[in-house]
């Protein structure tokens, strides 16, 4: 299973998020099966535009004291983990996920996206 964790700020707009997201599909031939984001920003707009504009569901999980890659001294201000992208992709991959490729932030850099694979269900 592939999923798509993303981070991003309360402003972003719809196209950052696929700014981020295309970038981090460009390192893979993987396609996601759902997006993943930190619960405070799953019911974001911005965030149900581009499910709706994909047909991917989105998971919305806890982030907090998650220990990621890297390491955004602003992430872990807001949401206790070094990047809700990376958090959101391994923990709704499940256990023993791992990431593909790195983090990639979207030019604008109001949004993140990270890549996670894990057992099929």
């Amino acid at each position: 299973m592939i999923i798509a964790g993303l981070g991003f700020r309360s402003a972003a707009p719809v196209a950052s998020l696929q700014a981020a997201l295309a970038l981090a599909l460009a390192q893979t031939t993987a396609k996601p099966q759902a997006l993943a984001t930190a619960h405070a920003k799953a019911r974001a707009p911005q965030m149900a535009a581009l499910a709706r504009a994909l047909d991917l569901p989105v998971l919305a999980v806890d982030v907090a004291g998650m220990i990621t890659p890297t390491q955004s001294p602003q992430s872990q201000r807001a949401h206790a983990t070094g990047s809700v992208a990376e958090a959101a992709a391994l923990i709704a991959a499940g256990p023993g996920a791992r990431l593909i490729g790195g983090r990639v932030t979207s030019a604008d850099g109001m949004a993140t996206a990270a890549l996670a694979e894990g057992p099929d269900p």
